[in-house]
């Protein structure tokens, strides 16, 4: 049992109304390694059939397209960026000010772009592209269901695995204020590959979409969900129970356990809870997978984030949701 369950557990003893919030999920804890096609793992090779056709993804995909600002605007931009500096000189603590009008110059110049080169003095935006034939698939993750049990698994498969597009999406179809890799799920049994199919190499890929393969140490425990999850007055009993043991009821301490995951709670903790609804039939999804940034998978998602995805307890053929925390 880890300390981690003995806390949860003692915990749960102590508040009871608790326990119907309590999930039970499997800490994936990957560590650099050379994974076998029949093991769980990430960034390995798939169990992939060798009849069955490669997935790839046609977009559109955010491709930065650069501009070149001309002279005038550049000396333009130099010229506020002066003035701004000598309005500040003598005031160390004061921020930089632009007037009304500068920042209307400002906006003219950027022209909707969402970033500016100050080295090559190029306007930055993102553009849909769609891709033809289309940006074939990467492996990012395959579980076998001997080694997390804690997950729903349809009849008849013992093997999920996870597949994403190595390129930058937005406004994927039933996502909402999301930015990343498009993900795909595949299910099925692992002793009906009788033949196993090599992957194609990623085409123009963005590096932090590409894991390092590593095997997985998988441990078994009991998750909490984030405060915003349960009543206020559950959420204080906890906090009170926690704080007089020294601990927190938190992100990683007793609740919404932290890293690669299958199962358990998901943390809101750069923003207030956001309900996920299955874009099929509306009910609330059910967190399935967390998918961390660093470590040894060397990912990395969002602002050195968490992929989160999400699957419909009613139905797990639905389309999935996907956050990014």
């Amino acid at each position: 049992m880890t300390a981690l369950n003995t806390s949860v557990d003692a915990l749960l003893a102590d508040v009871p109304d608790l326990v119907p919030y309590a999930r039970k999920a499997t800490l994936l804890r990957p560590k650099a390694g050379r994974p076998a096609p029949a093991d769980s793992h990430v960034g390995g090779p798939l169990l992939w059939p060798a009849d069955e056709a490669w997935p790839v993804c046609e977009g559109p995909h955010q491709v930065e397209v650069r501009e070149k600002l001309s002279d005038e605007d550049r000396e333009t931009w130099q010229r506020i960026d002066r003035a701004m500096r000598d309005r500040r000189a003598g005031r160390p603590n004061a921020a930089y000010e632009l007037t009304h009008e500068e920042a209307d110059v400002q906006a003219r110049i950027m022209d909707g772009a969402g970033a500016l080169d100050l080295k090559r003095w190029e306007r930055i935006r993102r553009v849909p592209v769609a891709a033809v034939p289309g940006v074939p698939l990467v492996a990012v993750l395959q579980l076998r269901a001997q080694d997390v049990p804690t997950i729903e698994w349809p009849a008849g498969t013992d093997l999920l695995q996870v597949l994403w597009c190595p390129r930058e999406h937005s406004g994927l179809p039933g996502q909402s204020y999301y930015w990343g890799p498009a993900v795909q799920l595949r299910h099925r049994a692992a002793d009906s590959v009788t033949t196993r199919a090599e992957p194609p190499q990623p085409v123009d890929a963005v590096d932090s979409y590409l894991p390092r393969p590593c095997v997985l140490d998988p441990v078994g425990v009991t998750d909490l969900p984030d405060g915003d999850e349960i009543p206020e007055e559950l959420l204080a009993r906890a906090e009170a129970w926690a704080e007089s043991r020294g601990t927190e009821y938190h992100r990683g301490e007793l609740s919404c356990r932290e890293g690669w995951k299958a199962g358990g709670w998901p943390s809101w903790h750069l923003t207030d809870l956001v309900p996920l609804d299955c874009p099929a039939c509306g009910a609330r999804t059910r967190l399935l997978l967390t998918m961390d940034s660093g470590d040894d998978p060397d990912l990395r998602v969002g602002r050195f984030g968490e992929l989160r995805v999400f699957t419909c307890p009613a139905d797990p053929s639905h389309p999935i949701r996907l956050n990014i925390q």
